[in-house]
């Protein structure tokens, strides 16, 4: 009987809640507010937009300011135009060929189209830098071609450069340039090496010519490929051979001629066995 009261007490202790606080129900929570709509989100959501919205505006005002200023005003504008590191060439030459438009805005100018011109315009011109210096000027810096060799054309002189280029047509020959004789007609090697070939050839020779050498070189003979004479001052004659090796042979020849100054022939071909005669 102890353990039927037990049981029946248990069972009436679950059915109303057991203990204390068993069987009142829970208020309900109250719903979350949006993120934003509450007392904090009202207040800061709408100062964050306007914020953009100010920014946003005042970035434009910039940008149309600056456009205007670039394109639109008086303010930056060429006005001047210079040119340098001519040599034969006038800076007025090269300023009238570059033809560059004073009174537009400086940063519409085109800076190629500009080198491109003067290029095209003076041919003994080989490269340009074209640049804006601000507020109101455009700087041209050039650099001249320089005739490594000389062609004879009736009275007058093509000169050529270090690359192969026949850029000018001058009345007086410059001074310590030799002149080019092409005598490879008759040569075997004619139909393999055509003129511009042998032209190459004689100006890869003669542009890397010693400085002390160079000044004493009056003429370049090529007679084939690998048959190039030079002809020195004071009578004296030099077989060079071909292109190949022109560094060593440099050398050689150098000290051939502090050794044997008043030998009159020299041969370099094989610039590791040099020969000199008629001293």
């Amino acid at each position: 009987m102890a353990g039927a009261t037990t049981a029946r007490r248990g069972a009436s202790g679950r059915a109303g809640g057991g203990g204390k606080g068993a069987g009142v129900p829970k208020p309900p929570r109250p719903p979350k507010s949006p993120k934003g709509t509450g007392p904090r989100g009202s207040g800061g959501g709408r100062p964050r937009r306007v914020r953009l919205l100010v920014t946003l505006a005042a970035a434009a005002l910039l940008a149309g300011g600056g456009t205007w200023a670039l394109y639109g005003s008086s303010w930056l504008r060429v006005e001047k135009v210079t040119a340098s590191g001519t040599g034969v060439l006038t800076p007025e030459q090269v300023l009238a060929a570059a033809a560059v438009p004073v009174g537009a805005p400086l940063v519409s100018v085109d800076t190629d189209e500009i080198a491109n011109r003067v290029r095209g315009r003076l041919s003994r011109i080989d490269s340009v830098d074209v640049v804006r210096a601000w507020p109101h000027g455009i700087g041209l810096k050039v650099t001249e071609r320089k005739p490594v060799l000389l062609i004879k054309k009736g009275a007058d002189f093509i000169e050529v450069d270090a690359k192969g280029v026949r850029f000018d047509t001058v009345a007086k020959a410059p001074a310590g340039v030799p002149l080019l004789e092409m005598a490879a007609d008759r040569s075997p090697s004619a139909r393999r090496f055509d003129e511009e070939r042998l032209l190459r050839e004689a100006v890869g020779i003669a542009g890397g010519l010693p400085d002390a050498v160079a000044k004493e070189t009056l003429q370049v003979k090529v007679r084939s490929f690998d048959s190039v004479v030079l002809e020195l001052t004071k009578g004296r004659s030099v077989v060079w051979g071909s292109g190949e090796l022109g560094e060593a042979k440099g050398r050689a020849l150098t000290a051939l001629l502090k050794a044997a100054p008043k030998a009159d022939h020299f041969d370099v071909s094989v610039p590791t066995a040099p020969a000199v005669s008629g001293s």
